[in-house]
């Protein structure tokens, strides 16, 4: 994980773990605080994974557990039904894609503050 990720991470008072499956990485942000009464949990594991050429290319998606509904509904959000296994635990996948990335200066910091606000658009 670069220098410059480990720093934003301990920076945001992230608890965190680097991890590998099946040769590919990722990032874990534990109990990351989810959008007040939205779902069916205050906070949610957070995965990240990391391509090969990180930081250089860009992430796809993020990876939440445990699987969040909507509190209002019960239903999942759009585009957040499909299970990815990654370290052995059964993770959702939100499908949110961007081509938009810059190498040299985007990061994890780029992901998480996509996947804040997917997560806040989801309950929506």
């Amino acid at each position: 994980l670069p220098p410059k990720d480990c720093e934003y991470l301990e920076t945001e008072g992230f608890s965190y773990e680097f991890q590998t499956h099946g040769g590919q990485a990722g990032v874990i942000i534990k109990d990351f605080p989810l959008p007040e009464n939205a779902y069916d949990s205050d906070t949610a594991d957070l995965l990240i994974l990391l391509p090969r050429g990180y930081p250089d290319a860009r992430p796809d998606m993020f990876f939440v557990d445990p699987w969040l509904k909507l509190k209002k509904t019960g239903a999942e959000a759009r585009c957040a039904n499909v299970s990815h296994v990654f370290g052995n635990r059964t993770w959702q996948r939100w499908s949110r894609h961007s081509t938009a990335w810059r190498p040299g200066v985007d990061g994890l910091h780029t992901m998480v503050t996509r996947a804040r606000c997917a997560l806040e658009k989801g309950h929506a």
